[in-house]
This record gives C-alpha cells, sequence and structure tokens, in this order.
C-alpha cells in the first residue's frame, strides 16, 4: 500500500470516528466513575510521518523503579481516573503526563475494542495522529519513562527480527510475539501487548494481515478481533 492510500486509509478512520462519536453515546462513559475505572486503561498508538514518508509509532521504556512491568517497552497509557470523560481523555492525558504530549497536537483516528489482561484489565487502545512531529518538544516524566523512541508501523507486518514463544493459559495454547528494534544506539525488545496492538493497529492501517501466525491470546477476549472499521 502506498503512502497516499495509507493517508486515504487514515482519513477514512477518522472521518467513521467522528460518524460514530456523533450519533452514539460512548459505552464506556459510565466507566469514568472511580470505581468502574479501575479496571480499565487506554494507550495512545500515536502515529506521524517520519523524514523516509512511512508511518512511525512513539514507544517508551517503562521506568525500571515502577512496581509494574518495570523496563518494558510500552505505548503511552495507563489507567483510567475518575476526571476522565472516555478513554480518548485516558490516552492523551497519560501521554501528556508521561511524554508531555500536548493533546491538541493529536488528531484521533479510531479507538479499537477493548484487550482484557490476565488480571482482567480492559486496555483500550487509542490511534492518534500526530501531524507535525517537529511541533511535539519530547519531556519523558523520569518517574516513569527511562527512554522513549519511534519505531516503523509497518515493521509489526513482518517477519524479520521476530521471534515467538508459544505460552499456554488455561488450556489454551497461544503465542507471544517479540520483535527486535534498535533506536539512537539503544537495543529494545517490543512484545506481548504492546506488540499485539502494534500488530493490530498495521494490519487496520495497511490493511494486509501479517505473513506469520498471530495466534492471540483467548483471554484477550474475541471482541479484540473486532474494530471500528468502515
Amino acid at each position: 500500500m502506498d503512502s497516499g492510500s495509507v493517508e486515504q486509509r487514515l482519513q477514512a478512520l477518522a472521518q467513521h470516528f467522528i460518524a460514530e462519536k456523533a450519533v452514539k453515546p460512548d459505552p464506556a462513559a459510565p466507566a469514568s466513575t472511580a470505581a468502574g475505572s479501575s479496571k480499565r486503561a487506554a494507550v495512545l498508538v500515536c502515529l506521524f510521518k517520519g523524514e523516509d514518508g512511512d508511518l512511525h509509532v512513539i514507544l517508551t521504556k517503562r521506568a525500571s523503579t515502577l512496581s509494574s512491568n518495570p523496563g518494558d517497552v510500552a505505548l503511552p497509557g495507563g489507567k483510567r481516573e475518575e476526571g476522565d470523560a472516555d478513554d480518548v481523555d485516558t490516552a492523551l492525558r497519560e501521554a501528556k503526563e508521561e511524554i508531555g504530549l500536548d493533546p491538541s497536537l493529536v488528531n484521533v483516528i479510531t479507538v479499537l475494542q477493548p484487550i482484557v489482561t490476565k488480571r482482567g484489565m480492559a486496555v483500550v487502545p487509542v490511534i492518534g495522529l500526530l501531524s507535525d512531529i517537529k511541533a511535539f518538544s519530547p519531556a519523558p516524566n523520569a518517574a516513569e519513562v527511562e527512554a522513549m523512541f519511534y519505531a516503523p508501523l509497518e515493521m509489526f507486518l513482518k517477519d524479520e527480527n521476530r521471534r515467538a514463544e508459544e505460552r499456554e493459559w488455561m488450556g489454551a495454547k497461544y503465542l507471544l510475539h517479540y520483535f527486535n528494534y534498535e533506536a539512537d544506539g539503544k537495543e529494545y525488545v517490543i512484545w506481548a501487548l504492546t506488540a499485539g496492538i502494534l500488530i493490530r493497529t498495521a494490519s487496520i492501517v495497511y490493511q494486509r494481515q501479517p505473513p506469520f501466525s498471530e495466534q492471540r491470546p483467548k483471554f484477550w477476549s474475541d471482541v479484540a478481533q473486532n474494530t471500528a472499521m468502515p
């Protein structure tokens, strides 16, 4: 898919999302209470066009001092808070807190169905487009982020620098995918839920499936296979 087709695809997704928001109330809105938000989180899949004309995604390496998933590569995001209006609000707020990304710079393209983790946390991927990467002045929060880097989105549809491990949960086998990537002289491993979200995002944007078997965990729930696509 050429760059023009990709841009058209992103525009179509954005228009569809706006139309859906106009006619449907946010089904997650009731979860804005403190009790309802404890098992819901959102992450921002922030895309931008690199100098090579290809789409890239903003990723972080979590601080080693964090109690949850220390040192892992992740998408900006976190748990929903009482003041968040919806999942988009959660993702944008967390991105601002973690890496200093101004929400006004992000055009939300679409929101994917939640992926449920083993611990029962519903993680909602919010796909956004940063129209001008030069307008973004990164300001990583050292308490949460050890490093920030950019990776090409299309790499998650390729078999290069990828490996998979078979796991089992409640009698059902699944694959965890690991992608190795080097940025600014540092080696990063993008895996598990983050890799799964990026494989799904790339599949939607580029309109093709990866050449490898995903074999997603069943506990991520079947609903995660469906997306807000026109």
